[in-house]
């Protein structure tokens, strides 16, 4: 997905690049590989991630350090691109962090997001929550940022040239055994959820998962995720 979106921004190499919760790293990993960018640096109010950012990307250079998405520690107009992937539903004032990514932007620079169309089923761990909800198993709302949303939230904080797009992404495994494992890795949202069940709910939720997970021609496992993305420009 980070590749996708990536190239739907289409900007240049050589810039100066802010991931805006950047977690374990993966999306600062991919600018710094599509991007050939002058810098990366990562904030996240996580601790812990972050030891997981630096050992991912400690040869790159990349910066790393604690903040949350709504007080930004950098100057203005210091980052000539922002990025916020899969993070925006986690941010309690939605509003207050995309003006703080503008206002670390240089004017003409880009300010962009993309999350899971949740609402959707477009998150790729969507079986897993269809064998939830079949099961009665509750899962925390996150609520639905959709493209008409994200659209009208880059344009109340001034942003311009705004543009919205719905991404699309094969999501692939070859068994159910590499896509439990996958999508229980401890730290994560869905392992939380499930680390809350007793032994017997876990083993019943992974039948049920076994049943409901999309198979291929040949028995593997294959889907589409999707997410709405939105993309803007400080203005000059």
């Amino acid at each position: 997905m980070a590749q996708s979106f990536l190239a739907w921004l289409g900007e240049p190499h050589g810039l100066r690049w802010l991931d805006v919760g950047c977690g374990s790293g993966a999306f600062a990993e991919q600018v710094l590989m599509d991007g050939n960018p002058s810098a990366v640096f990562g904030v996240d109010p996580s601790e812990e991630q972050l030891r997981v950012a630096r050992k991912r990307l400690e040869m790159s250079g990349a910066n790393f350090q604690v903040a949350g998405a709504e007080a930004l520690p950098f100057a203005d107009a210091f980052f000539d691109a922002a990025g916020m992937a899969l993070v925006i539903v986690f941010v309690p004032n939605q509003a207050k962090g995309v003006a703080e990514m503008r206002r670390v932007v240089r004017p003409g620079g880009r300010v962009a997001a993309y999350m899971w169309d949740i609402a959707g089923g477009g998150v790729p761990t969507e079986p897993t929550l269809a064998a939830m909800r079949s099961l009665g198993i509750s899962y925390p709302d996150l609520g639905n940022p959709s493209c008409d949303y994200l659209g009208e939230l880059w344009q109340q904080q001034g942003l311009t040239e705004v543009e919205t797009r719905v991404i699309r992404v094969p999501v692939t495994f070859d068994s159910v055994n590499e896509y439990w494992e996958v999508n229980s890795v401890p730290g994560g949202p869905m392992h939380n959820q499930i680390a809350k069940l007793s032994p017997t709910e876990q083993g019943q939720l992974r039948a049920r998962v076994a049943e409901l997970i999309p198979r291929d021609s040949k028995r593997g496992i294959s889907y589409f995720a999707h997410a709405n993305a939105v993309k803007g420009r400080v203005p000059n």
